[in-house]
């Protein structure tokens, strides 16, 4: 039986729920920021605020560029998705973090729905279903881009912006996968590395200054997740040949 490809009531839901609360707290946090006149308090407020200003207003043009065809592309929908995501890589003042959770929550059970219909029926089902854990793992151990005070900072915050948007960049690839059904592997050897290495370089680099417990954590989630998962789907592969 051939796959539907768009979206049903309960993915446009939460995909939904992801953009409106995400556009809320970042639009609360943009206001008070600008009210409280510290916009450009500091290179490292410069491009936090300017970056989630241009990301709300590179949003707010897709979804008027695609109109309704926003919930029906795979890829339309995960381009805006991820553009968006850029503004929550980056701690600007006001963050309600909680509320950013909220929304990253939303958009995995949209995912969690699009495998749930995708592996119906499909013998591949263990495939698509740890691919997913895979890629909310991977997800996870995207660095946010914090304010530092350690020296030669505005290398690191360098560092950090290319990571986050370079991870984001993956990650959106990926959640395009899922949406358009074609996830039954997302474990690309080189898609890992670039997690690896870079992470890897944020968490190191400022490891005396904090340690950033929750991207190490999920980072060596990630790791060990990939591992396994290549070795099971070399297994599951001899056994379906």
């Amino acid at each position: 039986m051939e796959k539907k490809r768009y979206f049903g009531k309960a993915e446009i839901v939460f995909i939904l729920l992801y953009f409106v609360i995400l556009c809320a707290e970042r639009v609360q946090s943009i206001v008070r920021v600008i009210s409280g006149g510290i916009l450009f308090a500091s290179p490292f407020d410069i491009y936090v605020n300017l970056l989630t200003l241009c990301s709300l207003g590179a949003t707010a043009a897709l979804a008027i560029c695609f109109g309704k065809s926003l919930l029906s592309s795979p890829f339309r929908l995960s381009l805006t998705a991820g553009v968006l995501l850029l503004s929550g890589m980056v701690h600007t003042e006001f963050t309600v973090a909680p509320v950013q959770f909220a929304s990253y929550g939303a958009l995995i059970v949209a995912m969690i729905i699009r495998t749930a219909v995708s592996s119906h029926g499909d013998a591949s089902r263990f495939k698509l279903w740890y691919s997913l854990a895979y890629l909310v793992a991977f997800s996870m151990a995207i660095p946010v881009m914090y304010r530092s005070a350690m020296e030669h900072h505005a290398l690191y915050h360098a560092l950090e912006a290319v990571t986050a948007a370079t991870l984001v960049a993956v990650f959106t690839f990926l959640m395009y996968r899922v949406f358009k059904m074609d996830a039954e592997n997302l474990l690309f050897p080189w898609a890992f590395i670039i997690m690896a290495v870079l992470t890897g370089a944020v968490i190191g680099l400022r490891w005396c200054e904090e340690i950033n417990m929750f991207a190490l954590i999920f980072a060596a989630l990630t790791a060990l997740m990939f591992a396994v998962g290549k070795i099971a789907f070399a297994l599951a592969g001899k056994r379906s040949s």
